[in-house]
C-alpha cells in the first residue's frame, strides 16, 4: 500500500497483568501467546502491507531501548513520550511527525497489545479501510461484530445503511456497559465492539484536531520534528503541559465525520488474565498450563510457572502467575482486583515490584 504509515501505540504499563507485566517490561513486550512478544506480533501482522520503514512507535523512555531491540527499527522511528498523556496527544504527535514529509499519507493506528486471528480477513479489512480513508475526509475505526454481551469493551452504535461495503456512519460511542445493557446491545444488532484501531489521512485528523482541540493542536505544531534532537528537546518542553485525553473523547465522539467498518476477524484487547485463560489452549479439565506443573483434581484454571516446579491440588477457577520475585494467586473472576495490589505496592514505594 503506497503512502501508508502504521503508528503503534506502546506506552502502557499493563498493570492488569502484574506480576509478569512491569513498567520496564509491560504486557506488549511479553510473549503472552506463542514465541513472539505482542508488539512483535503486531508488526508481523502488518508487515505484508506496510514496510518497516513506514512504521512509527510511540512509547516511553523506559521501554524505548527494548522496543528497538525487539523490532529492529531505526531509533528515529521510536518516539519516547517524556510523560504519558493518553491516546489523544500520542496520535497528534504521530500525525505531526508523518505530515512533515508525507502531508497526504494515510495513517493506520494500532495498539501494540491486541490479539487478532484470521489474518487474511484482517488484511482485507485494512486494505478496504485504507482505500476509504484515502479517498474521503472520513475518520474510520474498526468495529468488531460482538459474539457475547461483553462488559469490558466500549461499543459503537452505527447507522442502518452502509455508505460503502461494510462501512457505516457512527451514531454514537457507548462506554463499557453493565451486563443488562450489553445484552440489549447484542440483541439490537446495531452495536459493535470498539476496537481502538483507526485509519485516516494525516491532514484530516489534524484538521479535526485544529477544530475540536485547538489548544492541543497548537501545542503539537510547536513540537519540532526536523531531527531527533529537536524533537526530543521540544517534547521535553511542551509535552508535559498537554491535557491528558483519549482520542475518543478528544475527536471521535464530537466529530461529524466518523465511520466504522463492521469487521469479522477474531479480535481481543487481551485485557486481563481471565481473557488470556479464555484464549489459551486447555486440557480436558479446562486448565491452561505453562511450565513444569503437576495438577490433581484441579479444573478451569490458568497456571503460569515456567521457572519452578509447581503443584496445584483440588482447586478450580484460579489464576497462578509465578515470577522470580512475586507470586499471584486469585480466583479468575477476581482478576480485575489486581489493580489493588499494584496500588498497594505504589503506596509503599516498592518500585522493584512495579
Amino acid at each position: 500500500m503506497e503512502n501508508v504509515f502504521a503508528v503503534i501505540m506502546a506506552g502502557g504499563v499493563g498493570s492488569r497483568f502484574w506480576p509478569r507485566s512491569r513498567k520496564a517490561l509491560p504486557k506488549q513486550l511479553l510473549n503472552i501467546f506463542g514465541q513472539q512478544s505482542m508488539i512483535q506480533e503486531t508488526v508481523a501482522r502488518i508487515s505484508e502491507l506496510i514496510p518497516k520503514e513506514r512504521i512509527l512507535v510511540i512509547t516511553n523512555k523506559v521501554q524505548k531501548a527494548l522496543i528497538e531491540e525487539q523490532l529492529g527499527l531505526n531509533s528515529a522511528q521510536i518516539i519516547a513520550e517524556p510523560v504519558g498523556k493518553n491516546t489523544g496527544p500520542c496520535i497528534a504527535l504521530a500525525a505531526q511527525w508523518i505530515r512533515k514529509d508525507h502531508p497526504k499519507a494515510v495513517m493506520v493506528v494500532l495498539p501494540a497489545d491486541h490479539l487478532i486471528k484470521n489474518q487474511q480477513s484482517f488484511h482485507q479489512a485494512l486494505q478496504k479501510a485504507v482505500a476509504f480513508a484515502s479517498d474521503s475526509m472520513g475518520l474510520l475505526t474498526f468495529g468488531i461484530q460482538p459474539t457475547l454481551p461483553h462488559t469490558g469493551y466500549g461499543y459503537i452504535h452505527f447507522a442502518n445503511t452502509p455508505v460503502k461495503d461494510h462501512i457505516y456512519e457512527v451514531i454514537e460511542f457507548k462506554e463499557k456497559p453493565d451486563s443488562e445493557t450489553a445484552k440489549t446491545y447484542l440483541e439490537n444488532g446495531s452495536f459493535l465492539w470498539n476496537s481502538g484501531m483507526f485509519v485516516w489521512r494525516v491532514d484530516v485528523i489534524l484538521q479535526e484536531m485544529q477544530q475540536l482541540q485547538p489548544e492541543l493542536y497548537q501545542h503539537i505544531q510547536n513540537i519540532s520534528t526536523d531531527n531527533t534532537w529537536d524533537l526530543h528537546r521540544s517534547l521535553e518542553t511542551i509535552y508535559p503541559s498537554l491535557q491528558s485525553i483519549s482520542i475518543d473523547y478528544a475527536i471521535m465522539e464530537p466529530s461529524k465525520r466518523v465511520y466504522v467498518m463492521k469487521s469479522d476477524f477474531e479480535w481481543s484487547d487481551v485485557g486481563s488474565w481471565q481473557t488470556v485463560y479464555e484464549l489459551s489452549d486447555k486440557d480436558g479439565n479446562g486448565n491452561a498450563i505453562e511450565g513444569d506443573v503437576y495438577i490433581k483434581d484441579t479444573k478451569n484454571s490458568y497456571i503460569h510457572s515456567p521457572q519452578k516446579f509447581t503443584a496445584v491440588l483440588g482447586e478450580q477457577d484460579i489464576v497462578i502467575i509465578d515470577t522470580p520475585d512475586a507470586l499471584l494467586v486469585c480466583n479468575r473472576q477476581h482478576d480485575q482486583q489486581i489493580k489493588h495490589v499494584v496500588n498497594y505496592l505504589q503506596e509503599r514505594g516498592d518500585s522493584e515490584l512495579l
